[in-house]
């Protein structure tokens, strides 16, 4: 057992009355306080496992770092109420820190109000930098590989993954969580920890393919971006203008590919 789980004991009933006693393993969800020199950032509802992973791979989606910055060092404090990460930026990035700092409060108070906030949600994004793209057979190829990266979803049911597929769809890494957001946040920050770069492979995502996730995927330079569920056409617009290749309602039988 670890801090992903714990046992459950539910009452199963059938159809005719019937009932018998069982247990499952619920995957576990903490409060994770992000703390960036010294000011509270964020709190995010996240599985507590991988938190250095997911603080490394937040601050690129948040745009307070690049993939090529040295990766920060995070400190953990567990506490019985949750989880507090602290990192420190360099000096240079404390303009930003503070400009997202005060976006995310009015976020957190009443949703995406205003028109200065709306333009911060709709930034524009970079251009892909890598050409280099996997053919789709390496993408059927990291869909039957997937399960075998779910071991807590295999014992729980109720968590999302993100996975980093080589060009010929092997599967090199994956991180799990219960926020899809935060699952890609740990993988893309598992690989800046792990110095590995995209070099033409792409990232599979068991979730629905949202802008947010367009957004994580394109500024972390990653050149393809498949999904197990659709997308919304905000995201096919926003990976189309910054040059993202998508593959979406992804099956071991069939896929799409976005045509633009």
């Amino acid at each position: 057992m670890n801090d992903g789980a714990s046992a459950q004991r539910f009452r199963r009933i059938v159809p005719d009355g019937g009932h018998e006693m069982i247990e499952r393993e619920l995957a576990e969800e903490t409060p994770v306080a992000l703390e960036f020199n010294g000011i509270g950032y964020a709190v995010l509802m996240a599985t507590p496992e991988d938190i250095s992973d997911l603080v490394a791979g937040f601050l690129i989606s948040e745009r307070l770092q690049s993939p090529g910055d040295p990766v920060v060092e995070v400190a953990l404090h567990r506490t019985d109420k949750g989880i507090v990460a602290r990192a420190n930026l360099p000096a240079d990035r404390t303009a930003a820190l503070l400009g997202r700092v005060r976006h995310r409060a009015t976020d957190s108070s009443c949703g995406l109000c205003g028109i200065e906030n709306i333009e911060q949600a709709m930034r524009p994004l970079p251009s892909i930098s890598g050409k280099s793209m996997p053919g789709d057979t390496a993408v059927f190829r990291a869909l039957g590989e997937l399960d075998s990266f779910q071991p807590l979803n295999a014992r729980t049911g109720a968590v999302h993954v993100a996975a980093w597929a080589n060009a010929s769809g092997a599967v090199q890494m994956a991180r799990e969580d219960v926020g899809r957001h935060n699952a890609f946040d740990k993988l893309i920050g598992a690989m800046r920890r792990a110095g590995s770069a995209w070099n033409g492979g792409f990232a599979l995502l068991s979730s629905r393919c949202s802008f947010e996730l367009v957004e994580k995927a394109v500024l972390a330079d990653c050149p393809m971006l498949v999904t197990i569920s659709a997308p919304s056409r905000l995201a096919v617009d926003r990976a189309a203008a910054a040059g993202l290749a998508l593959r979406v309602l992804a099956r071991r039988d069939a896929l799409l590919a976005a045509v633009t």
